[in-house]
């Protein structure tokens, strides 16, 4: 038997029935022989709720501030679930972040973990406590709160399993595993027995709400055994790796959907040396990641450069390059949020031509139309109208693993 980290998202505590369920799971893997770490989530939509309050109070508040506030939401996770495993006779303690020694940059909001002191932990293990940790923050070396951003108390459960050298990293959520595609959106969606590191880091990035992109990164550098599973169920899950054995005829291991994505087109940029770098670095300086990009072939008149953004990015991406707009030279700029990103993944696609004239295929067949694509050895992109979207993912799913 080993130490085993395990993480619990938000619908996993959303309530007290919910919190005690968990703390059986804990509890039981405890009665195994195992050393526990459990990382949680802040209950259903607390994290919400929080930020519209703030919202309330002050639209403007300082990133410092809502880092204060928003840490407090995992409290109250490991604090009761705590409480629920002292109620099952078992030795447990609740810490912080900062009490488990997880040590983060200084960007408030969206810090990043840059190492963790286990000293705390280990001293509660060998005390033979199970030890509850509040995922998605950590402390700066000013010794103020941060938190890790959307989806980082996988980042926080993958962090902990690699410092602690733990045999086995499980993500527990509201479904069973990782699936061909959304089950709850998808007819015929299949589970995986198991996905590579690349193929879940992909999925990650491109929408798929299983884990966050950053805990797989990590658990790819570090080697971190992972497993996806569902706190509801008991169900065995899907297991992320470096290397998998696959017997299907697909080439493919899932189809996603980004709906949270926007274009910015620039019309008319000077056809000249430099202007994608002064684009591209304007926005880099100001943490907004670009994904897709098209660029025009240039002409008398200048070119025109499509990228896309977060959709939580427009807004302040859009502000940002009007500012510049004289510097970088751009005639007008149109922006459109009413768009969605689709993506096949497959680690087996570099080796088997093909693959795209299939998604075109199905798209076609679908009448969906593409605005956008991007491709990388192992996923192919396409940028659709929002209202496709669902229409897009069914279609490709269809067409690669039949109904």
């Amino acid at each position: 038997m080993g130490l085993i980290v395990q993480k619990f998202g938000g619908t996993s505590v959303a309530d007290a029935n919910r919190i005690r369920h968990v703390a059986e799971i804990i509890t039981d893997t405890y009665k195994k022989g195992n050393k526990v770490i459990a990382v949680l989530s802040a209950q259903g939509d607390t994290t919400d709720d929080l930020i519209d309050m703030a919202s309330r109070i002050n639209p403007r508040a300082s990133n410092r501030e809502m880092d204060m506030l928003l840490s407090t939401g995992e409290q109250i996770s490991v604090a009761l679930c705590a409480m629920a495993i002292e109620a099952l006779g078992y030795p447990v303690i609740s810490l912080t972040g900062w009490q488990a020694g997880v040590i983060t940059n200084t960007v408030s909001r969206n810090a990043r973990i840059k190492r963790v002191d286990t000293e705390r932990i280990e001293e509660e293990l060998n005390r033979n406590r199970i030890v509850m940790v509040t995922g998605f923050q950590g402390i700066n070396r000013t010794g103020d709160i941060t938190t890790l951003g959307r989806g980082g108390s996988d980042t926080s459960a993958v962090a902990l399993a690699a410092a602690m050298d733990a045999e086995l990293c499980q993500i527990y959520t509201d479904v069973d595993g990782v699936y061909t595609a959304d089950p709850r959106l998808v007819k015929g969606a299949k589970k995986l027995d198991e996905v590579t590191y690349s193929e879940m880091l992909e999925l990650a990035s491109l929408g798929a709400q299983v884990l966050h992109n950053r805990s797989v990164e990590m658990a790819r550098k570090y080697n971190v055994n992972l497993e996806v599973l569902s706190s509801f169920t008991g169900h065995p899950g899907t297991k992320v790796k470096g290397v998998v054995k696959r017997v299907e005829k697909t080439y493919i291991s899932s189809v996603a959907k980004d709906k949270d994505i926007a274009r910015i087109a620039l019309i008319g940029v000077p056809n000249e040396t430099g202007t994608s770098f002064k684009v591209f670095s304007l926005l880099a300086k100001n943490h907004i990641n670009v994904d897709i990009i098209l660029q025009g072939i240039g002409h008398e008149e200048g070119k025109d450069i499509c990228f896309t953004v977060a959709s939580g990015d427009l807004e302040r991406a859009a502000g940002l390059l009007k500012e510049n707009q004289e510097e970088i030279g751009f005639v007008r700029l149109e922006t459109n949020a009413d768009v969605a990103k689709v993506s096949v993944v497959g680690a087996g696609m570099i080796n088997n031509p093909g693959v795209a004239a299939r998604m075109f295929e199905a798209l076609y067949d679908a009448g969906v139309n593409i605005n956008m694509i991007s491709t990388s050895e192992i996923k192919i992109s396409v940028l659709v109208d929002k209202k496709d979207g669902d229409r897009a993912v069914q279609a490709i799913h269809d067409k690669f693993f039949g109904l």
